[in-house]
């Protein structure tokens, strides 16, 4: 069978790009509920060491949109989307089988890096279509239909573990993407056509890659996404574990997770709502303000030792508005830094994506493993984060200011 020629209809292209992507969150939050029982049979030694199995992925999901976003600029966005389903499938099937922590690990970089195809040049094929305002709307609107798999995945995680045991989640990624990336092959028609194609240079790479660090916009967006990514991945790294231990709410995790991720994926639609009226800049400079005293109070209410109903009330709103900050930032802070950047979309795409995931996990990590059986220390390096980001916000500006 052919793919389509003629473009998709809006509402099917924004469906199929939020499943195509929704591959990375499915890929983590699935893991969610299964980290205690993969930690008790690859790692009883050290229990945390199974957080490793979250981060790893991002490590590699970060490596490979380096490379992804010039590949799909020199052979075309579909054919690079393909290839990475293909790497991510097989190396689902290798975490299948892993006996040791080690090779787990090993595959989760190597899924991780399939996944970057999907992940990174998506976002160049929006690009391709849209630009400035109305990439922040479309990005929005593929972020609320992209919420939903978070609110699903721990819930089908925790059934498939219930139903078949914890390996059996690696073979729901290999259907999960066989799905979508047949649903890409054979409707999506390929956005870039050949005379707008840059040919694969290591000298055009670096060139570009200067292009875009000598951008004040492109290079301060691409600090701030870091920062946070930082924020998000270290609240998934270990907030399995505070549910938990903390809490004792591990039994019902994935109710709790999934109805905070309901609620998070109104988030992008607000945005969509408001970003053309206020302005990409002010939303974020009002979620890095708003997460600073979300996070100050969570610090307070963890300090003091307070009744349980306030303290476990007090993080559930914590993590609802991580999530909230990410539908309300992430995508404006994309449309900031590829505004002049159409002509190298898919590099582009790719150095923020990849600068953004390593940064973030280098964050993420040192903070995760200092769990002490409270939040408290997640707070703080979300305290932290958020207030860097908050201040380099400030000195963002759009093409023509000054």
């Amino acid at each position: 069978m052919k793919s389509r020629t003629t473009p998709l209809p809006q509402t099917e292209f924004i469906a199929l790009i939020a499943m195509v992507t929704a591959t990375v969150a499915f890929s983590i939050d699935a893991m969610l509920p299964a980290l205690p029982e993969i930690g008790a049979a690859l790692s009883p030694d050290n229990i945390n060491n199974a957080q490793l199995i979250i981060t790893f992925f991002m490590l590699g999901m970060g490596v490979g949109t380096l490379f992804t976003g010039p590949l799909s600029d020199a052979f075309g966005r579909k054919p690079v989307m393909i290839g990475g389903a293909v790497v991510y499938i097989t190396s689902s099937f290798v975490a299948w089988q892993a006996q040791s922590l080690e090779l787990m690990l090993a595959a989760r970089v190597v899924q991780g890096l399939g996944a970057a195809g999907p992940r990174v040049v998506a976002m160049a094929l929006i690009r391709d279509l849209y630009a400035g305002p109305n990439m922040a709307r479309i990005l929005s609107f593929v972020m609320m239909v992209f919420a939903l798999i978070p609110a699903l995945a721990p819930t089908m995680g925790h059934y498939i573990i219930l139903g078949f045991g914890w390996r059996a989640i690696f073979m729901s990624f290999i259907a999960f993407s066989a799905i979508t990336t047949s649903w890409l092959l054979l409707r999506q028609p390929e956005t870039l056509t050949p005379e707008n194609r840059r040919p694969l240079s290591i000298r055009a790479m670096g060139a570009a890659i200067k292009e875009m660090f000598t951008h004040h916009t492109a290079r301060l967006s691409i600090i701030i996404q870091t920062l946070t990514f930082g924020m998000l991945f270290n609240m998934l790294s270990s907030t399995q574990q505070v549910f938990d231990t903390t809490f004792g709410q591990g039994d019902t995790f994935h109710l709790w997770f999934g109805g905070i991720a309901v609620l998070a994926s109104s988030a992008s639609f607000l945005n969509a709502r408001l970003v053309v009226r206020l302005g990409m800049r002010a939303i974020i400079k009002a979620m890095y303000t708003a997460q600073i005293g979300i996070t100050l109070a969570m610090i307070v209410i963890t300090w003091l030792d307070t009744p349980y109903w306030l303290a476990f009330g007090g993080y559930v709103l914590w993590v609802l508005s991580n999530f909230f900050q990410a539908g309300l930032t992430i995508g404006n802070l994309n449309a900031l830094a590829m505004e002049e950047m159409g002509h190298i979309a898919g590099l582009a795409a790719s150095v923020i994506a990849a600068v953004a995931t390593i940064g973030a996990v280098a964050i993420a990590v040192p903070i995760a493993l200092q769990f002490d059986g409270t939040p408290l220390p997640m707070a703080v390096g979300t305290l932290i984060c958020a207030a860097l980001a908050l201040w380099l916000t400030t000195m963002l500006r759009r093409p023509g200011e000054e």
